[in-house]
C-alpha cells in the first residue's frame, strides 16, 4: 500500500481552514499540520513530511504577500514539496514568480471559483505528481496583452492556454471535442515553436506555459 499524501494548510480563516481539514480527511490524505500564519513555516514543512502545502496569498501580520514569499521560500528549501495557492485574488505578479523555475509541482487556484471539493482535492494530487494548475481566469489575466506567439495557430494556442491550466491531452481533447491524436501534434507543433527540445530532466508543459505567459 502507498503511503497516504501529506498535506500542510496554511490559512487564516478558522471556519476555511477547518473545512479544508475536513475535505483532505475526507479524500484520505493526512493533514499534518495546519496553521494560521507562516511563522517559522519551511521547518514545520519539514517536520511534517510534508507532500504539498496549501496556502492563502495574504495572511498575516500585513495581509500583504506573506502567503506567496513563503510559498516561495518552501520551494526554494524544499524543491520536492508542491504549492497549492488558493486566493480570492489574481496576483499575476505572484503567479509568474511561482512558475519563474518552470519545475511544475505548483498550482493557483481562486477561492471564489472553485466549483466543486473535488476540484481540490485533484488540484493537490495533480501539484504533487509534479503537475502545473492554474485557474482559467488566471490564465486568462496572465495572457492578456500577449500577442499569442504568431508562430502558433489559432488552435495550438487554444490548446496552450488549456495546458496553462493543467489540463492532461485527454482531458483538453474532451474539452475541444477532438481526439487525442490531434491534441499530440498541437502539443509537438507547440513544443517545436517555443523551441523546447525534448530532456529527460525538463517539464516540457510547464515550461511552454512559462513561455507563454512571460510574453503578457
Amino acid at each position: 500500500m502507498t503511503e497516504p499524501l501529506r498535506v500542510v494548510l496554511v490559512e487564516d480563516s478558522l471556519l476555511l481552514r477547518e473545512g479544508l481539514v475536513r475535505l483532505f480527511d475526507e479524500a484520505g490524505y493526512v493533514t499534518a499540520g495546519a496553521y494560521g500564519d507562516t511563522v517559522d513555516i519551511v521547518a514545520r514543512v519539514r517536520d511534517a513530511a510534508a507532500d504539498v502545502v496549501v496556502m492563502d496569498v495574504r495572511l498575516p501580520p500585513t495581509f500583504r504577500d506573506e502567503g506567496i514569499r513563503a510559498a516561495l521560500e518552501i520551494r526554494h528549501a524544499l524543491p520536492g514539496v508542491g504549492v497549492l495557492v488558493l486566493s480570492q485574488y489574481v496576483e499575476t505578479v505572484y503567479a509568474h514568480e511561482l512558475l519563474a523555475d518552470a519545475r511544475g509541482g505548483v498550482g493557483y487556484l481562486l477561492k471564489d471559483r472553485v466549483t466543486s471539493l473535488d476540484e481540490v482535492t485533484d488540484a493537490v494530487r495533480r501539484v504533487q505528481s509534479g503537475g502545473t494548475v492554474l485557474d482559467p481566469l488566471v490564465v486568462r489575466r496572465l495572457m492578456a496583452g500577449t500577442d499569442g506567439f504568431a508562430q502558433l495557430t489559432p488552435r495550438e494556442r487554444e490548446v496552450l492556454g488549456l495546458i496553462a491550466e493543467g489540463r492532461s491531452n485527454a482531458s483538453i481533447a474532451e474539452q475541444l471535442v477532438i481526439g487525442t491524436g490531434a491534441v499530440e501534434k498541437n502539443v509537438s507543433a507547440i513544443f517545436a515553436k517555443l523551441g523546447l527540445a525534448e530532456s529527460a530532466s525538463d517539464h516540457r508543459r510547464v515550461l511552454a506555459v512559462l513561455a507563454y505567459l512571460q510574453r503578457s
